[in-house]
């Protein structure tokens, strides 16, 4: 007679107190045929003595003992490896368990999906085994509660950081959220101190350590010892403390009668070394950013920026923004990617400028590397000759002025780069571009389609306008279609003559 197999359980055991366990939790740990918990190499887990007081006696115990912390290992995998194989052997061992019918409890600390070792048994094993998961109190909940701070209100943002990301991305992460909980302290912790710093976020900053446990502490994070760090932390970075209590949107000081020049720069198409060093310079030297999010987030956080992100269509609202802080006197930059005079925000400041009250604004705009001469120069040389420029979106024009571009620049016989040629909500233009200078061009017309250029996803397709794959273009391309004298050289190299004839 076979054996029906068992349940797996996943259950949170909260941050350290006891008392913080649910009832479902002590329910199912204490009917459970087998408990199972992960403990640090020479450590007593920390799950089992939260716990212990509804483990009942002569139930099996299965101890999960990690081969090894960060440091280094004998295994030919590396530290992956070793941990890798690890999970492998614990997962069997549970599902001998499991398969004999027996249900199976694995503890985890604070909650079991939240940076917890249960999910790797969960990839495992629940495909196999009925799994069911219960949640549990997570650290950072009982940190927050022990220093009596806010994390988020309203309409905040709450952001979760590893304080093993690089130091830079830290840091600006930091200056773009409201509330912040950052984990995996340890050893990371004086980069965390210094991205906290960086963000102007270090002032309001808790250390935690021990949330819920006896030995609980907290204290300001600039009064930490780095050396005291244990892994049983955190830090809290309340929403409160950049907004103000109840205040939600950042404030635009008070004009203090002196009006600011306003730059507007082009960061390039994506790599850091594409950013001149005259927009590096200028950078350095304002107090605000503002512009579309990605672009925002390209820019390094420092100590005493504050940073301004919104969304891709509200360029004019973004513009007016920027004026105001000038107009008050503070050291503004807007940014776009690429070049900010193509397709970029240059207009929109311009446009917003027209408006009298902003007639004292002095606008400076400083050219970047524009995406078309990032793909241009990959492919070869193809706009060497004369060229054009166009945008396929229609969000601000309508498609029958695009078409009407199109068709004299195909009669031109000039080549064209196509920016924003498609999106999700935009699937159709490229294809009807396609047949509109198929009307004027040769099918065999050289065609470059760059995506991701400068970035680590980057490709480079030569093809033909009959050829082109439309259903392959998307917003992360720019299309470079030939005139009639572009060429293919026996190398692969794209080129356009600057002679005609």
């Amino acid at each position: 007679m076979s054996t029906a197999p068992g349940r797996f359980w996943g259950v949170g055991v909260g941050p350290g107190d006891p008392e913080l366990i649910t009832l479902k939790a002590a329910r199912l740990i204490s009917s459970a045929d087998v408990v199972a918990f992960h403990a640090g190499v020479g450590k007593s887990s920390n799950a089992r003595r939260i716990a212990a007081d509804v483990i009942t006696d002569g139930v099996i115990e299965e101890e999960l003992r990690y081969p090894v912390t960060t440091g280094g290992t004998e295994h030919p995998g590396g530290y992956a490896g070793a941990m890798a194989a690890f999970y492998e052997e614990a997962a069997e061992r549970l599902g001998a368990h499991l398969a004999a019918g027996r249900d199976v409890v694995l503890l985890a600390e604070g909650d079991p999906m939240f940076y917890g070792s249960f999910m790797y048994m969960h990839d495992r094993l629940a495909d196999r085994f009925e799994t069911e998961i219960v949640p549990g109190v997570p650290a950072f909940a009982a940190a927050a509660a022990a220093v009596a701070s806010p994390l988020v209100r309203q309409t905040d943002v709450l952001t979760v950081l590893p304080g093993t990301l690089p130091e830079p991305e830290l840091a600006r992460r930091l200056a773009d959220t409201d509330g912040a909980i950052i984990m995996k302290l340890g050893r990371t912790f004086p980069a965390v101190r210094r991205a906290l710093a960086a963000a102007g976020r270090l002032e309001h900053a808790v250390y935690v350590e021990r949330a819920s446990m006896p030995a609980e502490r907290w204290l300001p994070v600039a009064d930490v010892d780095p050396g005291s760090v244990p892994y049983f932390s955190l830090i809290v970075v309340a929403g409160d403390s950049l907004h103000g209590a109840g205040r939600r949107t950042a404030p635009v000081p008070e004009t203090a009668g002196t009006t600011a020049e306003l730059l507007v720069v082009g960061l390039g198409p994506g790599p850091e070394e594409w950013v001149t060093p005259e927009v590096t310079a200028a950078l350095a030297g304002v107090d605000h950013v503002v512009g579309y999010a990605p672009y925002v987030a390209r820019v390094p956080q420092r100590e005493g920026l504050s940073r301004h992100a919104s969304g891709n269509t509200v360029e004019l609202d973004r513009a007016r923004h920027a004026l105001e802080l000038a107009l008050a006197g503070e050291r503004v930059a807007v940014v776009s990617g690429g070049d900010a005079g193509v397709f970029g925000m240059a207009t929109a400041v311009f446009e917003a400028a027209a408006d009298p009250a902003y007639a004292d604004v002095p606008i400076r705009v400083l050219p970047g590397v524009s995406a078309v001469q990032a793909v241009a120069a990959r492919a070869g040389a193809p706009i060497g000759g004369d060229f054009a420029v166009m945008s396929l979106s229609d969000r601000l024009k309508p498609w029958s002025v695009i078409e009407q571009r199109l068709r004299a620049v195909a009669q031109a016989d000039l080549v064209l780069a196509v920016y924003n040629p498609a999106s999700r909500s935009r699937t159709h233009q490229v294809v009807e571009a396609q047949k509109v200078l198929l009307e004027h061009r040769s099918p065999d017309t050289v065609v470059v389609v760059g995506r991701d250029v400068g970035r680590a996803e980057e490709s480079l397709t030569v093809t033909t306008l009959a050829g082109l794959d439309a259903d392959a273009v998307d917003m992360k391309c720019l299309l470079i279609i030939g005139a009639s004298s572009t060429t293919v050289s026996p190398t692969g190299a794209v080129w356009t003559p600057r002679s005609v004839g």
